[in-house]
């Protein structure tokens, strides 16, 4: 059985990280077995160290704010990743901006929580709450230059009602993303050769 290894990057409490090791970690399916090779954390303190600890990988953290500007950290980030052999790169909450020699070099898929063209940047849930618009949701895509444009890869949608709070709109995003990112990754690797 072919062994598909992917990198997960995390920045704060780790939810999606965890759902990622509980879906994908060590399981086979039909053309492949997936192995979280790494996970990487930018934030020494970040509650997520601990889901990854729990699962038998010791994250690897490195701290952005002892580089001296983005180009710097992104040439460790990209140098880690390489070594660890992920083909994948999966970001899961990770909250940096990317440069040009990130993605010119990892190939890596985005978490966002809403429907991508709209909403883009860190203030997606609360604009997309606000918006009058009545359907709402998350998109997986590629990372690129552009801040949240990359091609969109899968979304996942809802409807707003009238008598929704902010806490359940919050919740209804953070329960599609558990689902559709683990769904996402296993869609991408696990094909057949042939399909590239």
């Amino acid at each position: 059985m072919v062994i598909k290894k992917i990198a997960i990057l995390f920045s704060g409490t780790g939810s999606n990280l965890e759902k990622l090791l509980q879906n994908l970690h060590h399981q086979t399916f039909e053309h492949c077995t997936i192995e979280v090779a790494c996970t990487i954390c930018n934030r020494p303190l970040a509650e997520g160290i601990e889901k990854s600890r729990a699962f038998g990988i010791e994250p690897i953290i490195i701290d952005h704010t002892t580089f001296t500007d983005r180009d710097s950290f992104d040439k460790a980030l990209v140098k880690t990743i390489q070594d660890s052999g992920a083909e994948l790169t999966v970001l899961a909450g990770f909250m940096r901006f990317l440069t040009p020699y990130f993605t010119h070099h990892i190939q890596a898929i985005n978490l966002h929580p809403s429907l991508l063209p709209l909403f883009k940047g860190s203030d997606a849930i609360k604009e997309s709450f606000a918006s009058p618009i009545k359907i709402a949701g998350i998109s997986v895509h590629y990372v690129s230059e552009e801040l949240d444009g990359g091609a969109i890869i899968a979304q996942r949608s809802f409807t707003k009602t009238e008598s929704m709070s902010y806490e359940e709109f919050e919740e209804k995003i953070h329960a599609l993303e558990h689902t559709l990112l683990p769904e996402t990754v296993i869609n991408l690797l696990n094909r057949r050769n042939n399909d590239r």
